[in-house]
C-alpha cells in the first residue's frame, strides 16, 4: 500500500451517471463499473477516506421529465431512486474488489440501503468504508452537484472531486468550441458571476460558503485521481476562493 502524501485526507467524489454507462452513457456497463471501483479503490488503499455521490443520467433525469411535461416532484423523485440503483451496483462492485462500501439513501428503502446519517457516515470512513451517498438531498429542485456538496460539508471532506466528461473548466462548452480555454484555477464568484455550466451553481455557492475546494477533472484520464489526491491537479481545474 503506498502512503497517502497529499494535504487531503478525506475526499468527496461526485461521478455522474452516464459515468457508468459505458461509451452510451446508459444503463450500467460492467466493465466501466469495474473501472470507476477500481480507480477508487486505489485512493482507499493508499490512505485516502472517500465518499461517493452519484447522479443518474444513465436511467433517468429529472429535469428533462420535467420538460416533457411531468410533475417536476414526481420527475425528481424518479431521478433520486435511480441513484438508489447506481449506489447499489457501486457497493456491488467495490465488495467484489475486495473494498469495503457502504450505500445510504437520503429517502428511506427499508433494508436495500441505510438511511443517510452523518455521524455514522464520518465513523465508516474511519474505519475505511467508501460510503456512498444515493438518494441526492432527498429533496426535489435540487441536484445531485448540490447533494454532493452538502454531504461533503456534512462529512467534514477536505475536497469535492467532480469528474466529468472534459479535463476541467472552460470559459465556453469545449463540445461545441475548438477555441475554448481551459482554467487551471478559477475562483468560486468567477464560476457564479461567468454562470460557467460545469457545474450547479447552487453547489459553487455552497461550496464557497463553507470553503470547501473543488476540483473538475476527466475521470477517464488513467491515474488522475491519485495526482488530485496528491495535490498535482494539472490534469483538472481547481476551483477555490
Amino acid at each position: 500500500m503506498s502512503e497517502n502524501t497529499g494535504k487531503f485526507k478525506r475526499i468527496m467524489l461526485k461521478i455522474s451517471g452516464e459515468a457508468l454507462g459505458g461509451e452510451n452513457g446508459t444503463g450500467i456497463d460492467p466493465d466501466t463499473l469495474v473501472s470507476v471501483c477500481k480507480r477508487a479503490a486505489e485512493l482507499v488503499e493508499s490512505g485516502f477516506e472517500v465518499a461517493i455521490v452519484m447522479g443518474a443520467g444513465n436511467f433517468f433525469r429529472g429535469i428533462k421529465g420535467a420538460a416533457e411535461g411531468m410533475d417536476r416532484v414526481t420527475a425528481d423523485q424518479m431521478g433520486m431512486i435511480a441513484t438508489i440503483i447506481n449506489a447499489l451496483a457501486l457497493r456491488d462492485g467495490f465488495h467484489q474488489i475486495g473494498i469495503k462500501a457502504v450505500a445510504m439513501s437520503a429517502i428511506p428503502c427499508g433494508s436495500v440501503a441505510e438511511l443517510f446519517n452523518a455521524q455514522i457516515a464520518r465513523t465508516m470512513l474511519n474505519d475505511s468504508n467508501i460510503v456512498l451517498c444515493a438518494g441526492g438531498t432527498g429533496n426535489p429542485f435540487l441536484t445531485t452537484d448540490t447533494a454532493a456538496t452538502l454531504r461533503a460539508l456534512e462529512l467534514n471532506c477536505d475536497v469535492m472531486f467532480k469528474a466529468t466528461k472534459v479535463d476541467g473548466v472552460y470559459d465556453s462548452d469545449p463540445v461545441s468550441n475548438p477555441d475554448a480555454v481551459r482554467f487551471d484555477k478559477i475562483t468560486y464568484s468567477d464560476v457564479i458571476d461567468r454562470q460557467l455550466g460545469v457545474m450547479d451553481l447552487t453547489a459553487v455557492t455552497m461550496a464557497r460558503d463553507g470553503n470547501l475546494p473543488m476540483v473538475v477533472f476527466n475521470l477517464n484520464e488513467d491515474g488522475v485521481l491519485k495526482e488530485l489526491a496528491n495535490g498535482d491537479y494539472r490534469k483538472g481545474t481547481l476551483i477555490t476562493a
